[in-house]
């Protein structure tokens, strides 16, 4: 029973549907931990996260949940705890892009991009706080970016909103220490997921801008926030773990 082994727990992940989402999914479930995960709308997509994750025994549901809707998270947290009788695991990794350069973006663009990637993640960490205060264990990991870090042309509505989740990170894991509940932020660069599938000829360009010269597979993000919600990172908390390639350095 080392560190990674997740058998028992249960974890909740945003955007579990596809790209990173799914690939946290699939690291933790593989480690033996029960997994809910909230999608916005794509059935098709979710329905194949879900049987990718039955494959490794672990009990899993899917929740179509709006987490810009205050509502729409505290319904389905209900249904979760339900279900899954506790949370041990949240990651906040649902988010949403509108780029545009500041001055072409609209206000509604910049809210609602806020709204999901950062609000969205508050939402949901207030709803899932109480159970894991009453078991006096817990973590919480915030999905950001090196977009929040260095900042990003066209981004300034994703990159506030991932600088606002670091900022919120340091908070929750202030707030919860004394709680035996730790909260840390996981920071991709370039990541090979529908995302950036629309990038000019594959990001071809921006691949070479990256130390090691390539993007990230989802896997590799999904395996630190996976050590970052095993027992190993018991005494990390309020950390900013880049999985980047050395772009952000």
């Amino acid at each position: 029973m080392g560190g990674m082994d997740m058998t028992g727990k249960a974890a909740v992940v945003t955007g579990g549907s596809r790209g990173i989402g799914r690939a946290v999914c699939v690291e933790l479930a593989s480690r033996g931990a029960d997994v809910a995960f909230f999608y916005a709308g794509n059935e098709s997509a979710a329905a194949e996260t879900l049987e990718a994750l039955r494959e490794y025994g672990v009990h899993a549901a899917s929740y179509k949940c709006d987490i810009s809707r205050g509502e729409d998270v505290t319904a389905a947290f209900k249904s979760v705890l339900s279900d899954f009788g506790a949370v041990d695991i949240l990651v906040n990794n649902a988010g949403v892009t509108k780029d545009k350069l500041a001055m072409m973006m609209s206000e509604d663009d910049f809210v609602r991009v806020v709204d999901v990637n950062l609000t969205g993640a508050f939402r949901c960490s207030k709803a899932v706080i109480p159970t894991m205060i009453r078991k006096r264990s817990g973590k919480i990991i915030n999905i950001t970016s090196v977009a929040g870090m260095t900042g990003n042309a066209g981004q300034a509505n994703y990159s506030s909103s991932k600088a606002g989740l670091i900022g919120l990170t340091k908070s929750l894991a202030r707030e919860l220490c004394s709680r035996g509940i730790t909260c840390n932020a996981v920071a991709p660069g370039f990541v090979e997921t529908d995302m950036t599938s629309s990038l000019p000829a594959g990001g071809e360009e921006l691949a070479k801008s990256v130390p090691l010269g390539r993007f990230a597979k989802p896997q590799e993000i999904a395996k630190a926030v996976a050590f970052l919600a095993s027992s190993d990172a018991d005494y990390i908390t309020g950390e900013v773990l880049r999985v980047d390639g050395g772009l952000a350095m």
